[in-house]
Formats: structure tokens, C-alpha cells, sequence
């Protein structure tokens, strides 16, 4: 499965992701940096500048700061990744920043129910935004 992630509610995208690779599926995300997380934009980048003081050099977290391997890492948290059934489903998700060549004629899955323009939010920040701040910190 192909999924169109521009415009797309991070955490619900992640749930849905990590549900079909559970079941088997394959996962492609692209538009990785066009999701977006719902909430104001110094609330967002406050959390995640926390998280990045807890951290030490050498033990971690180590929290990626490129919106494909950002995505990732969320769907990640929602799989047990250290049992076998959840590695061998994390396998099975990758994301791409923009359309790769190879899946430019292939037929795009979107989501109308986790669409950000679709609810009542106006305050959210898109991952590859996020991510941009996040390199200075």
C-alpha cells in the first residue's frame, strides 16, 4: 500500500501504518514532510526541544531530524520493535521524503477521515518544518 501523506494527522497516520504492517501489508509513505502535527507551533517545538536536552551524547534518545526517518521513528513507537512480530513489521514500513521515481505512476492512497484541511484545527505544524527548526537546536 502506497499512502499519499500530505496533509495527514501524524499520530493517527502512524496508528494506521503500524495496524497494516502488523497484518502483513507493505507500507509506503511519501510526502513524509508534509505531514503535519495538530497543536500551536511554539507548544510543538517546546516538547520536542525538551527532548532533546534530556539526551546524552552517547546513550540517547537519538531523535532523527529528517522528516522520513522522523515518521519512522514515530510509527516505530507504536509497533513492540523489540519483539520478533514487530521488527519483522517495522521492515515493512518505509518513508520517502518526496514521490519516488518508481512509484510515480502508481495509484496513491489518501485518507479523508485523518485529513487536516477535513477538521476543525487551524493551528498545526508540518514535520518538514519541523525538522528545519529542529537542525538548529
Amino acid at each position: 500500500m502506497i499512502i499519499n501523506g500530505e496533509n495527514l494527522i501524524l499520530g493517527r497516520l502512524a496508528a494506521i501504518a503500524a495496524k497494516k504492517a502488523l497484518l502483513g501489508e507493505k507500507i509506503d509513505i511519501v510526502n513524509a514532510e508534509k505531514v503535519v502535527i495538530v497543536g500551536k507551533k511554539s507548544f510543538i517545538l517546546r516538547n520536542y526541544k525538551k527532548k532533546f536536552d534530556r539526551k546524552t551524547p552517547i546513550k540517547g534518545p537519538f531523535i532523527p531530524r529528517t522528516p522520513d526517518r522522523f515518521l519512522r521513528r514515530v510509527i516505530r513507537g507504536m509497533l513492540p520493535y523489540k519483539k520478533e512480530r514487530g521488527n519483522n513489521a517495522f521492515k515493512k514500513v518505509m518513508c520517502h521524503v518526496e514521490i519516488p521515481d518508481n512509484f510515480k505512476n502508481e495509484k496513491l492512497t489518501t485518507f479523508d477521515k485523518i485529513n487536516v484541511l477535513n477538521t476543525n484545527n487551524i493551528n498545526y505544524l508540518s514535520i518538514g518544518d519541523l525538522c528545519k527548526l529542529l537542525k538548529n537546536v
